[in-house]
């Protein structure tokens, strides 16, 4: 006999179903486990008890899971994940609550098996529909397996899978066509979701390489179908494109120190960090602080609702939630960009099926006043993206504004939003929902702060698109006195705060003034430092040459892949390279071979179960598994080399021994290319650069992946962004050792990484032994300023201090002792 689990958020609920169902077969019924109610006195499921339950109840035979309504069957997803035993056949039913279950119980006592189970409970409500001559009300019935009339399977190729933005053209997409279309993640194979919710289909937990099933019923369903397969196929237009990482930091001049008046540095909040605040959006911006207001507080206990209020009280939040949506959307029509996609989102989220009819719910059968029941509905969601991290989590945010929004609107109070001012202001709040910063009128907010927020949240992404300087994680932004002038250095994360006459006439000297570089790195007494420019494609050339770098110390070629099913052929590869190689006739080249894996997946290299993509087959790696990639890659190369006048250098990423490096030197010479080098991402390679730089021609430093991994900190997470900071003493170190070893043995060891395009950290990489820098060539005005105005003696003794200080702020203090008078 099977078993049976109850999903309820209510324990009585689920208690009196089941003593109701079992009354039908006695003692010989099907051994049910209950699951319901969030902790003592809690209303809520619980994703653990479901899995407990499952596993008191779990047979041979199978487990058929009821659910009630929203959460629980949210819950019931992520309780499968959880099991100890993922062998046991578990089933979730989409059947009504308490007819499904004593149909289940009656059928299950008969011996029937798990699916003649589970479609007897689905069935449940045929008698009463048919009596009363409605053949689906409510649509409660629609079925969303095998009722479908049409079904294909696609597999995701953009970087990210279904995340915000892509489940906002997918629902656009299907909003106008007559059909019913569910969604469904073959690897997780957990049940299908509706495609007209937002939140449902983000559960969905589908990521690059996951194939999914669509399915799709009505009148239009052939169309709906081909709809889904266009917008897989190109990848939600993301093909081509990389994710978001940390801002590039950039030509910012000398920068203000905090005095006596500069905010202190201090942890994030929620966690023990010890580091300063992080800038996230480069530039100087002076201005009195205005601070956005708090957020709404949680609405307070009332008495339940009189039966004869409810539905009046339910239809309250659906006209709520449509006001929401057709305000954000007005707001998204007057802007376009990033900015409007945002707006368009959080519309959708605003008027979400799942989240209104599980807030309906509330007040319809359990009496919440409508303010409460969207907060509590709100708050359920909230808590799955928060167990399941990642992507999702970091979508909290537009789930908190969409509530908020809803719930300002039930209360008759003016939507949460940006202050109303003419006059130029910084922007300080606790954080920033996608719909304000979307509307930030650049002309008036001069600067950004923030208390929470990372390197990939929407206020860093759009503050950069801007122009804004932005600063995040600041602990005490709302200690900060309304009306007090700061000075905010978005490259440094400093804020100095009621700065004195002088810095403020050094601050407006420097903000607009554009540092130009005239094509030779040098420090002031005559060391010689190449500033390089890192070139993404073809299409950044132009800007590289305009800049005057001294050449390419970086060339990424994933562009040539990214939006490739299969791997470009020879001839695509060759003519692409040399159209960079042409550029920098009798000038530096260094290319990165092949970069795929972690953040930058391809489908035909990155195995779509990658447990830890960022400590798996990437880089180099990928040549174990496809070496023929590198080869044809290494091959073409050569040709366009030997086409153009550019002295070419070419590098393999993500090296970590020796035997790497002596084996790609090997595969680099049968190609007839004789000046080879690694990049050093790794803390192994960097420990042993001498032996590596013994068996190749040059090394280049990756910053950002040596911080990830010195730290053990991922440096696409928001939340590590102060582990991931390059003037972290360890990081420093390791870049120390490197260098060391390139002069040692005579060979270039230059940095490559974003670090390079810090004015004050290219001085202390300079320190350290880098022979090269090499930046985003809007940097290289800044950094070959700085550098102009100090001595390499400097550089070394503030390399010396910042390498042996404790914290990154006391190393970035150190150097600034150090560097300072030079400039002054």
């Amino acid at each position: 006999m099977i078993g049976i689990v109850v999903v309820s958020h209510s324990p009585k609920l689920a208690r009196a179903a089941v003593e109701l169902a079992l009354e039908m077969v006695g003692v010989a019924g099907p051994a049910i486990a209950i699951a319901a109610g969030a902790g003592e006195g809690v209303t809520g499921t619980d994703a653990f008890k479901v899995a407990e339950a499952i596993a008191e109840v779990s047979s041979p035979e199978g487990v058929l899971v009821m659910m009630d309504l929203g959460s629980a069957v949210m819950s019931a997803e992520m309780a499968l994940e959880f099991l100890e035993d993922p062998d046991i056949p578990v089933r979730l039913s989409s059947a009504p609550f308490v007819e499904g279950l004593m149909a289940a119980v009656v059928r299950a006592a008969g011996g029937a098996t798990l699916a003649e189970v589970e479609r007897e409970a689905r069935g449940a409500l045929g008698a009463k529909q048919s009596h009363l001559g409605d053949e689906d009300p409510a649509g409660l019935t629609v079925d969303t397996g095998p009722a479908a009339e049409h079904t294909i399977e696609v597999t995701l190729l953009n970087p990210d899978g279904l995340h915000a933005r892509p489940v906002s053209m997918l629902i656009t997409a299907l909003s106008t066509l007559e059909a019913t279309v569910t969604v469904a993640n073959l690897r997780t194979g957990q049940a299908p979701v509706p495609a007209n919710s937002p939140t449902a289909l983000l559960t969905v937990g589908a990521r690059k390489g996951d194939t999914i099933s669509v399915a799709a019923a009505g009148r239009q369903a052939v169309e709906a179908l081909e709809a889904v397969s266009d917008l897989v196929g190109k990848g939600f237009g993301e093909l081509g494109t990389v994710p978001a990482r940390a801002p590039e930091p950039s030509p910012a001049q000398p920068q203000a120190r905090p005095a006596s008046g500069a905010l202190s540095s201090g942890p994030l909040s929620s966690g023990p960090l010890s580091s300063g605040p992080l800038g996230v959006s480069p530039g100087l911006a002076v201005g009195p602080i205005v601070r956005m207001p708090e957020p709404l507080d949680e609405p307070g206990p009332v008495a339940e609702l009189p039966v004869s209020e409810r539905e009046a009280a339910a239809d309250r939040i659906v006209a709520a939630s449509a006001s929401v949506a057709l305000t954000l959307r007005e707001k998204a029509a007057r802007v376009s960009g990033a900015a409007r996609g945002i707006l368009d989102a959080t519309a959708l989220m605003a008027e979400d099926p799942g989240l209104i009819d599980a807030a309906v719910s509330r007040v319809t059968g359990q009496g919440d006043v409508p303010e409460r029941a969207v907060w509590a509905a709100v708050g359920e969601v909230a808590a799955v993206f928060t167990q399941q991290g990642g992507l999702l989590a970091a979508r909290i945010p537009d789930l908190n504004d969409v509530r908020n929004r809803i719930v300002s609107e039930l209360l008759g109070r003016p939507a949460p939003g940006l202050p109303d001012r003419s006059e130029p202001y910084v922007l300080v709040a606790r954080d920033l929902a996608p719909a304000d910063t979307a509307l930030i009128d650049p002309a008036v907010c001069r600067a950004i702060v923030t208390v929470e927020g990372g390197p990939t949240s929407h206020t860093a992404i759009l503050a950069r698109a801007l122009g804004l300087p932005a600063v995040v994680a600041v602990r005490d932004a709302l200690d900060l006195p309304e009306g007090s002038v700061v000075i905010v250095d978005g490259t440094t994360g400093e804020i100095v705060v009621d700065p004195t006459d002088d810095q403020m006439v050094r601050a407006e000297e420097q903000i607009g003034r554009v540092a130009t570089f005239d094509g030779t790195g040098q420090t002031r007494d005559g060391h010689r430092v190449q500033l390089l420019a890192n070139v993404a494609s073809p299409d950044s050339v132009a800007e590289a040459i305009e800049a005057k770098a001294e050449g390419v110390g970086l060339f990424r070629t994933e562009f040539c892949f990214l939006d490739h099913a299969e791997a470009p052929g020879l001839d695509e590869q060759v003519a692409a390279y040399r159209q960079v190689f042409a550029a920098f006739p009798g000038r530096k080249v260094t290319i990165r071979t092949l970069d795929a894996g972690a953040d930058k997946p391809l489908a035909f290299v990155t195995a779509a179960d990658e447990v830890n993509p960022a400590l798996g087959i990437r880089g180099y790696r990928t040549a174990w598994r496809r070496p023929e990639l590198l080869d044809t890659q290494l091959q073409a190369i050569a040709t366009a080399a030997a086409a153009e006048d550019a002295v070419v250098g070419v590098m393999a990423p993500m090296i970590a021994t020796v035997d790497e490096a002596v084996d790609f030197a090997a595969r680099c010479a049968a190609h007839g290319l004789h000046n080879v080098g690694v990049m050093i991402e790794t803390p192994a390679a960097a420990i042993t650069a001498g032996p590596i730089l013994e068996r190749v021609d040059f090394a280049s430093l990756g910053t950002n992946d040596l911080a990830q991994y010195t730290m053990a900190a991922d440096r696409l997470m928001g939340e590590l962004a102060l582990l991931n900071d390059p003037w972290q003493p360890a990081v420093l170190r390791m870049i120390r050792e490197a260098c060391q070893a390139g002069l040692a043995a005579e060979k270039p060891v230059g940095v490559c990484g974003e670090a390079a395009a810090d004015p004050m950290l290219a001085a202390i990489l300079v320190g350290l032994g880098a022979t090269s820098l090499s930046m985003s060539p809007r940097a290289l005005g800044g950094v070959a300023e700085l550098l102009g105005a100090v001595t390499v003696d400097q550089c070394r003794d503030a390399a010396v201090a910042a390498a042996d200080a404790g914290s990154t702020g006391a190393a970035r203090s150190a150097a600034a002792a150090l560097l300072e008078p030079a400039r002054a």
